[in-house]
C-alpha cells in the first residue's frame, strides 16, 4: 500500500495565519497537529499538536509552570485567547526543522519510519514538486497497518 492510498486532505495554516486560528483549525478537525504550508503549498513545517499548544501558552507560564498555579480557574480556562494580534510564523522556531513529509510513491513502512524518527503524528504527503497532495495521521497509519496485517487480531477467535 502507498501513502497517496491512505491519505487524507487535511485544513493547513500559513506562517501568516493568526496562532488562535492555527489552535482552533487544529481542535475543530480533531487533528493530532498541523501541516504549516507556504503560498505554493509546499509543507514548511509539520507541528505536533504539543507545539501547538506551546504556541498558545505564554512564555513565563512555560519557563516556570509555578506562575500557572496562581492563576484563578476563570482566566486559566481562556489563557489561549491571550495569543493576540500573533501569527503562526512569529510562533515557529527560527529555523523550523525539515518537515515531516513522504512522497505520495512512500510505502507504509516508510512513512511509519519518518513518523517515528521526528517523532511526528502527522505527516504530509507531497508530489514530485514538494507540493502538498494530503496527509496522514498516526491513528490513520495505525488502522491502515491493522487492517492489512496478518492473521486474527486480539480478540479474534479461531476454530480449532
Amino acid at each position: 500500500m502507498q501513502a497517496r492510498e491512505i491519505a487524507v486532505n487535511v485544513p493547513t495554516v500559513t506562517a501568516a495565519d493568526p496562532a488562535v486560528h492555527a489552535v482552533r483549525v487544529m481542535a475543530v478537525n480533531r487533528l493530532p497537529g498541523l501541516i504549516v504550508v507556504d503560498d505554493e503549498r509546499r509543507p514548511r513545517t509539520v507541528l505536533p499538536g504539543s507545539q501547538v499548544l506551546r504556541l498558545a501558552i505564554p512564555g513565563s507560564y512555560q519557563e516556570d509552570p509555578a506562575l500557572a498555579r496562581v492563576v484563578d480557574e476563570a482566566h486559566a480556562d481562556l489563557f489561549w485567547q491571550e495569543l493576540g494580534e500573533l501569527t503562526v510564523g512569529d510562533c515557529l522556531p527560527r529555523s523550523p526543522a525539515r518537515p515531516a513529509t513522504v512522497t505520495a510513491d512512500a510505502n507504509l513502512l516508510e512513512v511509519a519510519a519518518e513518523m517515528a524518527r521526528l517523532r511526528s503524528p502527522i505527516i504530509a504527503v507531497v508530489d514530485r514538486r514538494g507540493v502538498l497532495t494530503g496527509a496522514i495521521t498516526l491513528e490513520r497509519l495505525l488502522t491502515s497497518l491493522a487492517v492489512i496485517g496478518p492473521g486474527p487480531g486480539p480478540g479474534d477467535q479461531t476454530a480449532t
